[in-house]
């Protein structure tokens, strides 16, 4: 790369962001940034879990005065596909976009799982909660049931709208309404460790929600049934959370289920200055903090190669999530890749600022204040943080979310 690379950030979301942020701070001038998006309107995705309890919609930034307040260029098309050999980025448009170095945070293509459950997906319309629980509590059965499918790998949305319609529930007066999740984990978000998962487990039975793990759901000739046991799911509403496939991006690598193969500094595997962050790449996780230290890993690698003072880490994938319950609070930390996975449960935040998605550079900016190199504490919701394997990338299945804990 030269003093006056030209970088290309494709993808408006939350690790492109991360990504435009983190490579204005590491590498400055020594870098043109172009963000290339087909919305014209950043969207604070994991908040979207709450809009339908809440009359307050989930942050939006317009991206065109968002890149230039950063010194980016911002072009509304999406990447259509990537000719590495020329260093081009094909757009929608038809156009080309020449680089010298290239972060794809394109992100996954959610789709439903089952066709006969609603859906819930951050990019599309709030689900109308309150309808379905009136309609609910008019049939002979007044089960809500809430589907982890098989294929998911970040099942705490559901969590969190199971206890937040159980608590609409009960504000309403539905208080005939019984609710039902269903998982394949061993235990309620065992990806967080035994003891963060038992604190959940008591929040779900405090509320009374039914927990049935180690279960799978399938659709089979226009029915929904349970295994092991295969019987049908008998509920009068189902909601399930969608499964994402990948961008299979044209010109890229991509293994079987269309992700781009990443190294430990995020960089696609076989190609020279092509990077890839979020959803959109072979990390069985797929999660917004996730992607924001993809995105980072892949800043610094790109700021070091042009020269700026930085030592570029490793992409040392560390899980925090935060569960929006409607009123209780807790935080938790466990190591995935410690035998059991034995954690601590803490009443305190365990980054700052508190956003949802704790991104180094997204976090501050989004709250206006300014970047930290690592999280500090103070405050209060369900917070959680894992450290994961650090050689993921030699096996990246090898780490299953829904798995059982190492022992």
């Amino acid at each position: 790369m030269t003093a006056s690379a030209q970088v290309v950030v494709a993808g408006g979301g939350i690790a492109g962001l991360e990504a435009l942020l983190a490579l204005r701070s590491l590498a400055g001038d020594r870098a043109e940034v172009t963000l290339v998006a087909p919305e014209r309107e950043f969207v604070y995705k994991p908040l979207a879990v709450g809009e339908p309890f809440s009359l307050t919609p989930a942050e939006r930034r317009e991206l065109e005065p968002l890149a230039r307040e950063l010194g980016a260029r911002f072009l509304q098309q999406p990447l259509a596909g990537v000719r590495p050999e020329e260093q081009v980025a094909e757009l929608g448009d038809g156009s080309d976009l020449g680089y010298d170095g290239l972060v794809v945070c394109v992100g996954g293509r959610a789709r439903p799982a089952y066709a006969l459950a609603t859906t819930f997906r951050a990019d599309a319309e709030p689900l109308r909660v309150d309808e379905l629980l009136e309609q609910t509590a008019a049939r002979p059965s007044t089960r809500v049931a809430f589907v982890v499918p098989p294929d998911v790998s970040w099942p705490l949305p559901l969590y969190e709208l199971a206890l937040m319609t159980e608590r609409r529930a009960q504000d309403l007066g539905h208080t005939t309404l019984d609710f039902q999740l269903l998982t394949p984990e061993p235990a309620p978000l065992n990806v967080f460790g035994a003891e963060a998962s038992a604190a959940v487990a008591e929040l779900l039975a405090a509320r009374g929600i039914v927990v049935s793990t180690e279960t799978r759901v399938s659709e089979v000739d226009g029915e929904l049934l349970v295994a092991p046991e295969g019987e049908p799911l008998e509920a009068a509403a189902v909601i399930a959370l969608p499964v994402i496939d990948g961008p299979a991006v044209s010109g890229l690598p991509n293994d079987a289920g269309g992700f781009a193969p990443i190294d430990e500094h995020a960089r696609v595997k076989g190609l020279e200055g092509v990077y890839a962050a979020g959803d959109g790449t072979n990390f069985p996780l797929k999660q917004g903090g996730i992607g924001t230290q993809q995105a980072d890993a892949a800043a610094e690698h790109i700021a070091a190669r042009l020269g700026a003072p930085v030592d570029p880490e490793p992409f040392r994938p560390v899980l925090r999530g935060k569960l929006i319950t409607g009123d209780q609070t807790l935080s938790m930390r466990a190591d995935v890749d410690a035998v059991g996975r034995e954690g601590v449960s803490s009443p305190d935040y365990l980054w700052w600022p508190p956003h949802k998605v704790s991104g180094r550079y997204l976090a501050p900016f989004l709250a206006g204040s300014v970047p930290h190199r690592a999280p500090e504490p103070p405050g209060r919701p369900l917070d959680v943080e894992v450290s994961l394997p650090t050689e993921w990338h030699r096996e990246p299945m090898a780490l299953d979310p829904l798995g059982p804990p190492a022992s």
